[in-house]
C-alpha cells in the first residue's frame, strides 16, 4: 500500500503542475527547475560616476613686482633741469645730497637741479634691513645769457619802506611753498601756460659797472597782451592767490604740483581760482597783465623744486610755433 500511496501522491503532484518532487523515502522538496537551482547572477547596476569636484574660484594672482636693484632716472641732468626716478626695491628712505626727499608708493620720486647746481650730486636709498644703495649723478653745466651794462651801476639799495612792505609778502610766498598738498602734476608732461614770444629766458643775468652781478632771471617771460587766458601747465593745487598786488610780483598765483615742485605766475590782471582749489592741466586759472614791477603786459612763470630753481622750458620743451 505504501507503494501505491506514493504513486498516488506523485500523480497528484504532477496534476498540480509539477510543483514538487517526491524522492524515494517520501520527503517532499520545493520544486525548482535546474536553472532555478543555479540561478544566473543578478547584474550589478553600473556605478553612478562621482561628479568631478567644482573648483573653488580664487582671486587672480597679483602681478609680480619687479625687483629694482638700483636707481633709474629719466630727465634732463643739467643745471636748471630735473628728473623723475625710481628707487631700488624695499627703499624705506631716500636722500638727495644729504637731505631726505619723499618717495611715492610705487617707488618713484622727483629731483631738481638748481641754476647754480654743482657738477655732482648723490642719491642714497636706505633699504629694509639697513643696507644702502648710492647713485652718483653728474650735472651738466650750462652757458647763461649775460648782459654786460658796463656804464650802469647796480641798482641802489632798497628803501626802508620797500623792505617794510616786502617782508610780509616774502613770508606768504615762503609759507605757500612749504605746503604739501599731495598733487600729482609732477608726474605729467608740462605744457606752456600761454603761447607767445619769449622775451627773457631762465638764468639770464646782468653784469653792471665794475663787474657786479645782479640777480639772475628766475623764470621765463612770455610777451602776451593783457587779458590772455593763463592755463595750468600741469595738475596742481592752488597754494597762493594774491589779488592785492605784491610790490614786485603784482597779482600772484602759485600752484603746488606735488613732491615739492611748484609754479608761480606773476603780473596777472585777474585770478580765477582760490587757495585750496584743485586744477587740471590746461584749465584756465587766470589772465595775464602788467601788475607789479613790469614794463608792459607779459607773463613771468617760475618753477621751484624745494630750494632749487628750475628752467620751465626744460619741463615743456620749445615754445609751440617758436
Amino acid at each position: 500500500m505504501a507503494g501505491a500511496n506514493g504513486a498516488v501522491t506523485a500523480v497528484l503532484i504532477v496534476l498540480l503542475g509539477g510543483c514538487a518532487v517526491v524522492p524515494p523515502g517520501g520527503a517532499v522538496t520545493a520544486g525548482r527547475s535546474a536553472s532555478a537551482a543555479n540561478p544566473a547572477p543578478v547584474p550589478t547596476p553600473a556605478p553612478v560616476p562621482t561628479p568631478a569636484p567644482v573648483p573653488t574660484p580664487t582671486a587672480p594672482a597679483p602681478p609680480a613686482v619687479p625687483v629694482r636693484r638700483g636707481f633709474t632716472l629719466d630727465g634732463t641732468m643739467v643745471q636748471g633741469g630735473s628728473a623723475i626716478g625710481t628707487a631700488p626695491s624695499d627703499t624705506v628712505s631716500l636722500t638727495f645730497d644729504g637731505k631726505e626727499i619723499p618717495v611715492a608708493p610705487d617707488g618713484t620720486f622727483f629731483v631738481g637741479f638748481d641754476r647754480n647746481a654743482d657738477s655732482a650730486a648723490e642719491l642714497v636709498a636706505t633699504l629694509k634691513g639697513g643696507r644702502t644703495v648710492t647713485e652718483d649723478l653728474t650735472i651738466g653745466k650750462r652757458e647763461w645769457d649775460l648782459q654786460r651794462l658796463n656804464s650802469l651801476p647796480k641798482h641802489s639799495r632798497p628803501s626802508a619802506e620797500f623792505l617794510r612792505l616786502r617782508k610780509p609778502e616774502l613770508e606768504r610766498i615762503h609759507a605757500a611753498r612749504a605746503m604739501r598738498t599731495g598733487a600729482k602734476g609732477w608726474r605729467e608732461d608740462f605744457v606752456w601756460p600761454v603761447t607767445g614770444r619769449i622775451s627773457s629766458v631762465f638764468g639770464s643775468q646782468r653784469i653792471y659797472k665794475g663787474g657786479e652781478r645782479g640777480s639772475y632771471h628766475s623764470g621765463v617771460d612770455v610777451a602776451v597782451g593783457a587779458g590772455t587766458p593763463l592755463r595750468a601747465p600741469a595738475d596742481g593745487t592752488v597754494i597762493l592767490a594774491a589779488r592785492d598786488p605784491f610790490t614786485l610780483e603784482g597779482k600772484l598765483l602759485m600752484l603746488d604740483h606735488g613732491m615739492g615742485l611748484n609754479s608761480a605766475f606773476l603780473h596777472l590782471s585777474d585770478i580765477a581760482v582760490d587757495v585750496g582749489d584743485h586744477v587740471t592741466r590746461g584749465e584756465v586759472i587766470a589772465h595775464t597783465g602788467a601788475t607789479g614791477r613790469a614794463t608792459g603786459p607779459h607773463l613771468h612763470w617760475s618753477v621751484k623744486w624745494r630750494d632749487a630753481r628750475i628752467d620751465p622750458m626744460l619741463l615743456t620743451g620749445p615754445m609751440p610755433g617758436g
